[in-house]
């Protein structure tokens, strides 16, 4: 008995046009690995590798190569079953330069290891015993879309709202948040903002202190990545606490990640284990932000209901949680059916609801 990968390509699409900074989303590929034994294939590790298009930072064209390659080393390894450690096998394997190869490995050994159950890490969020809070994302479009998104959520009984920013008109997007903090309290909904880079230097801090008018708890990323100098001078300066996101992207060893913080200082990061190179690397950055003082949240980056359960799972770890950036499982009209339910602002894991993987049906299978 031997442990063999292969891998499935799968494209997701969108419920509606989901607008960025970056431009429009209408579907996402990602690519599901799958583990087993080759004497017992009915037990199956699911893992996924999400990369993300523009972003990611092994967004690059022989990314499929790669996997492929992974998964053909990982076979030829002729891992004997639960004889191996995974720690070991990804450094042995799967070079950084590949996060969301990381990632996606990672959870699929650990999915395996829990005999094919989908318990990625055992706590009471697996169990259905406990709910993580998340945000209502709103995702960037005409004020009226964006509007009715706002009143969805606040429907659904979230209580703390996030809106995409930066694609429209400022003065629109300041429009909605005056609606919003006309209606409702700071202690009544949190509201956070992402402009995922769009400002341009000259102009943030005086849309920063604009902002900052409307009580808002954090803008994500208000300039592109690669500033340090500028966006250090910002998250000293700006009367809007800042957190960082794609800033993050790239950075892999422990002492660069260090460097970064210390020298920006943000008072906040956000982390995408798809993007940042799984759960080891994730536990890097919330050591390293204990460290310096800085606070953090976990969010998903777009994946099917396999990645997100993963990140939740990961999330839950962890106590006294902040709401989290892990909503995003009902974007898709062919997402993998799963337990997790989204109630009154809580994403939880409801055991008496089968995982079914019939959609994947329809993805030819890449064996190595």
């Amino acid at each position: 008995m031997s442990l063999k990968t292969d891998y499935l390509k799968y494209i997701l699409h969108f419920r509606f046009e989901a607008g960025t900074s970056r431009g429009i989303l209408t579907e996402k590929t990602s690519y599901i690995i799958r583990l087993f034994d080759d004497e017992n294939p009915a037990v199956v590790g699911y893992g996924e590798c999400g990369p993300l298009k523009g972003l990611s930072y092994d967004d690059r064209a022989d990314f499929e190569e790669q996997l492929a390659q992974n998964c053909q080393e990982f076979n030829n390894l002729d891992l004997q079953l639960f004889s191996w450690n995974v720690p070991i096998v990804l450094n042995q394997l799967i070079s950084p330069q590949f996060p969301s190869i990381l990632f996606g490995f990672e959870t699929a050994m650990l999915d395996f290891l829990s005999g094919g159950q989908h318990v990625i890490l055992e706590n009471e969020f697996a169990s259905g015993h406990r709910s993580l809070p998340i945000n209502g994302l709103i995702w960037m479009g005409s004020p009226e879309f964006m509007r009715q998104q706002i009143e969805d959520k606040l429907r659904a009984g979230y209580t703390t709202l996030k809106l995409k920013i930066g694609a429209i008109d400022f003065e629109q997007e300041c429009d909605l948040l005056a609606m919003i903090r006309e209606r409702f309290t700071p202690e009544q909904i949190t509201l956070r903002v992402d402009a995922n880079g769009a400002f341009k230097p000259e102009e943030a801090m005086n849309k920063l202190e604009r902002l900052a008018t409307y009580a808002l708890h954090s803008i994500e990323q208000p300039i592109r990545a690669g500033q340090p100098d500028l966006m250090a001078d910002l998250c000293q300066h700006s009367p809007l606490a800042i957190a960082l996101d794609e800033e993050l992207i790239g950075q892999m060893e422990y002492v660069h990640k260090f460097r970064l913080l210390k020298k920006i200082q943000p008072q906040y990061i956000i982390l995408k284990p798809t993007l940042l190179g799984g759960m080891r690397h994730c536990d890097e950055w919330i050591e390293l932000a204990g460290r310096l003082n800085i606070g953090w949240w976990i969010t998903s980056a777009l994946e099917s209901n396999i990645g997100l359960n993963a990140i939740a799972q990961y999330t839950a770890q962890f106590k006294n949680l902040i709401p989290q950036g892990l909503g995003t499982g009902q974007l898709y009209h062919n997402n993998v059916d799963s337990p997790l339910t989204i109630e009154q602002g809580y994403l939880r894991y409801d055991s008496s609801k089968p995982w079914d993987f019939a959609q994947l049906a329809s993805s030819s299978i890449q064996s190595r």
